[in-house]
Formats: structure tokens, C-alpha cells, sequence
């Protein structure tokens, strides 16, 4: 099992030093970066308008970050008046976990850059990558009463279990997002048993002045919120070989419940 704080963030800690004294597998963070990325809880503040309204938010398979902002608005206005024709802007993306936790939290991440629109030649191509990842019917608006935007990355911050890490922007637009991160509600909810009877395990092993929750599916383990009286901390139950499929979950948590105890 791996351990760590959340919500007090640690710049510069380095998240994959503990997989390196354990040996246990970790999500690498530019691919945790990419699958908190894909959640939908999207923010925008750009440099001179402060916090924006934003219609569509995404990233492309492809790593490139993509917004949709209504043309009447404050930042389409500032972007046809700024002299290089971008604004410096900051996107937050924050995942929450499905499951029933006191903190809902379960990452964040963070990328800034400068928001320029996509040339007139490459809206198509853009809104068809966009749709992929981000289905809307606001997407058909771009081009009447919205704007589509790219937001060229210089900076991505990760905060994960109690951790911020930064990011190369390169590595971020090359990772691919966790395979099961879509479906780790419907994955959960077909695993019920083999799940639950993890959870006992994990109680057993924490103790039962904390409570135990589960936090998510990935494909290096299962995720559990431990819960105290004044603090919590995520742990992950790590499977015996990182997954390629959610059809590989049930083989997965069979190795698990097999093992010693948690």
C-alpha cells in the first residue's frame, strides 16, 4: 500500500520518490496530470479580466488545450484589443471523486499559458478534437455567439495526494489519460463485492477510529480516503500489474482479495 497527504501541497516534493524505495507502481504524474485534466470542473482567469465565464473546456487526445468563451464576452473584448493578440490566462481543472467522502478532492491541476484564437483554417479540425473528449452542443455556436480558443501551455502544476508537482508541458501533451477514469463509477458499481471486501481489509488495517472510503479506480490500484477525526490521507491499493482495460479489474481485485492480509 502507498500513502499520502492530501490538500496541503509540498512545492517541489517529488511524487515518484516513494514508487522508488517501495518498487510499487505508480501513475507517472504527467499521465495523472492528463486524466484530472479530462474531468469537466473547469476554471479560467486570464491576466487583466480576472475570472471568466467559460462554455467548453477540454484537452485533446493530441495535448492541446482548447476553450470556448462567448464572443460577447469580457475576454473575447480584451483579446481583440491586446497588441500581441493573446492574454496570459490560468485553467484549473479539478477532479472530484464520485463516491461519498467528506473532501471530494482528489486532484487539481493547473495549466497556464497564453490564450490566442484558433485560426480561422483550423476551427473545423479543432472543434472535431474537442468533441471527442468534450461533446456540446455549445460547440456548434463557435464562430456565431462563441469563441474558440487555445490556451499554449508554459506551465502545468499537478496536486495530488498531498503533493505539487510541476510538469513539462511537452510530457503532459505526449500522456494519455488513465484508461478507467471515465468509467470508475460504472467499474465500482459492477465490482461491488471484491470491492467492499477490499475496503474491510483496508479498515481493518487503518483501524476503526479512522473511517475508510473509497476515493477511485485506476489503473495501477484502487484508491481509499482514510478519514480521521482531524486529518485524512489517500492510500492505494496497488494491483500486482498496472491494467490496459477496465475488463481487466475483476482478475485484478481476485489477486488482491487473494493475498495476505491488508
Amino acid at each position: 500500500m502507498s500513502t499520502g497527504r492530501p490538500s496541503r501541497a509540498e512545492s517541489g516534493a517529488d511524487p515518484g520518490a516513494e514508487a522508488r524505495r517501495t518498487a510499487i507502481p505508480q501513475p507517472p504524474p504527467a499521465e495523472r496530470a492528463r486524466t484530472v485534466a479530462a474531468r469537466a470542473s473547469a476554471t479560467l482567469h486570464a491576466v487583466g479580466v480576472g475570472a471568466v465565464a467559460l462554455s467548453v473546456a477540454g484537452t485533446t487526445a493530441a495535448g492541446q488545450v482548447l476553450v470556448v468563451v462567448p464572443a460577447d464576452g469580457r475576454l473575447a473584448a480584451a483579446l481583440r484589443t491586446s497588441p500581441l493578440g493573446d492574454l496570459p490566462a490560468r485553467l484549473t481543472v479539478i477532479d472530484r471523486s464520485p463516491f461519498a467522502v467528506r473532501h471530494p478532492v482528489r486532484g487539481q491541476v493547473e495549466l497556464s499559458g497564453w490564450l490566442t484564437p484558433v485560426h480561422p483554417a483550423d476551427v473545423q479540425r479543432c472543434l472535431l478534437d474537442l468533441a471527442d473528449v468534450r461533446p456540446s452542443d455549445v460547440l456548434l455556436d463557435v464562430g456565431l455567439g462563441a469563441v474558440l480558443l487555445r490556451l499554449d501551455l508554459a506551465e502545468v502544476l499537478l496536486t495530488d495526494a498531498g503533493t505539487t508537482s510541476e510538469i513539462d508541458p511537452d510530457d503532459f501533451a505526449a500522456a494519455r489519460p488513465d484508461p478507467l477514469g471515465p468509467d470508475d463509477v460504472d467499474l465500482a458499481a459492477g465490482h461491488g463485492e471484491p470491492l467492499d471486501r477490499l475496503l474491510e481489509r483496508v479498515q481493518a488495517w487503518a483501524g476503526r477510529r479512522d473511517a475508510v472510503r473509497l476515493l477511485g479506480l485506476d489503473r495501477f490500484g484502487v484508491r481509499f480516503r482514510v478519514e480521521g477525526h482531524g486529518s485524512c490521507h489517500d492510500l492505494r491499493v496497488p494491483f500486482a500489474e498496472p491494467l490496459t482495460a477496465g475488463t481487466g479489474l475483476g482478475a485484478a481485485l481476485d489477486t488482491l482479495l487473494t493475498c495476505g492480509p491488508a
